[in-house]
């Protein structure tokens, strides 16, 4: 089903798209509470205009192993039916057409995060291609570049070698890292002491517990992240009920960060209007790109919540991210993977990398730096 008949298209209608699943294995005992990570998997969507442009966006699909499998199959059924033969600059109307279209279907399924890991990787390849036309950035395109560079803290610090992994990091500039935690509180609390004793009391700490938690578990880690000085607390809870995370920081006091695993503007405005919420965690790969994302920011401005993007994906999702991050004033800091991600720094031309705990926002043309073609024939699992 194509949006507009063909006598009408342009040399901006999208005209074919694919869809390419990019698997990387890795070796360095990533972990969260509820699962390893074997390898790194990204799902990479490529639409291509009458004129020959290419814009790419990136959803996430790391978790669970089958995701790439159901992924592929939303796309091609269930969106790409939708966008091809489109106009790529009407972004807002198209996305608008997936929410209606699919947010139904969505409930019926019991599955509305696939569905909007899905529309995120056609809205940022929409944003791609529409400042590519323009030949500029997309921070530049949309509304203007505001910074050239933003503070990034390092992520995904254990569960294992964590004395070494702070050093690491330390030696590199960071002045901030998160160390994943809800691995028993023996351990956490043996790792939180060990990142401290290594890079002192100056250096900002905080933790990542991927929903391990019930209420009164956490509330009985308290002591110990205030011990070693925990500046914020991310996903604390499992479920992330709302309720129960503003009971939580009611009994401890905790400045909690959440939003990977939120979907849409409209639930963000619930956690964002919160005083339970200090940081607001958006994921363009996954919440609905960034139109969704700049929405989501500017809602989080009225309130005063900070806002410091999730970012645990491949070469796309980084570049568009770091477009957020130079479009709006609301993000504060952004995640900076510190792990072995063979689809990240590899598949970019020139990839912008933290220098003394800050990055330059690349700014050419659409996502602001090139991909290597060659490296995502390598990566590009095949059927």
């Amino acid at each position: 089903m194509n949006l507009l008949d063909g006598s009408r298209r342009t040399g901006a209608h999208v005209v074919d798209a694919r869809v390419r699943v990019l698997r990387g294995q890795v070796t360095d005992g990533i972990a969260m509470s509820f699962a390893p990570l074997a390898c790194r998997t990204t799902v990479l969507l490529e639409l291509r205009t009458a004129d020959g442009r290419t814009g790419r966006g990136e959803s996430w699909a790391n978790f669970p192993s089958w995701a790439p499998a159901e992924r592929l199959a939303t796309l091609q059924h269930g969106v790409l039916p939708l966008v091809v033969g489109a106009d790529a600059r009407e972004i807002g109307r198209i996305g608008e057409l997936l929410v209606r279209r699919l947010e139904p279907l969505a409930r019926q399924w019991g599955a509305p995060g696939p569905i909007w890991q899905a529309i995120s990787a056609v809205d940022v390849a929409l944003w791609d291609l529409h400042a590519q036309e323009a030949g500029v950035s997309i921070a530049a395109c949309g509304g203007g570049r505001i910074r050239d560079e933003i503070p990034v803290y390092a992520s995904s610090l254990g569960p294992e070698d964590v004395g070494e992994q702070a050093r690491g990091v330390a030696k590199a500039g960071f002045r901030a890292m998160k160390v994943k935690v809800g691995f028993g509180r023996d351990r956490d609390a043996a790792n939180l002491a060990e990142i401290r004793t290594e890079v002192g009391p100056e250096a900002e700490i905080s933790v990542d517990a991927n929903q391990a938690w019930t209420l009164d578990e956490a509330v009985a880690m308290a002591p110990i992240l205030d011990e070693f000085g925990v500046e914020w607390v991310e996903e604390p809870l499992r479920g992330n009920d709302l309720d129960d995370l503003e009971a939580l920081h009611r009994r401890t006091g905790w400045r909690i960060a959440t939003g990977e695993n939120i979907y849409g503007r409209r639930e963000f405005a619930r956690f964002a209007a919160s005083p339970a919420i200090a940081i607001i965690q958006p994921d363009i790969t996954k919440m609905g790109g960034l139109s969704e994302a700049l929405a989501v920011c500017r809602i989080a401005e009225a309130y005063g919540t900070a806002v410091a993007p999730h970012l645990y994906g491949g070469a796309v999702g980084l570049l568009a991210t770091l477009q957020l991050a130079a479009w709006s004033p609301a993000v504060t800091t952004v995640e900076y993977d510190v792990r072995e991600n063979p689809l990240r720094d590899p598949l970019i031309v020139n990839p912008p990398v933290p220098v003394a705990g800050q990055i330059v926002i690349p700014d050419g043309p659409g996502l602001g730096a090139e991909l290597v073609p060659e490296a995502l024939d390598i990566c590009e699992e095949q059927p």
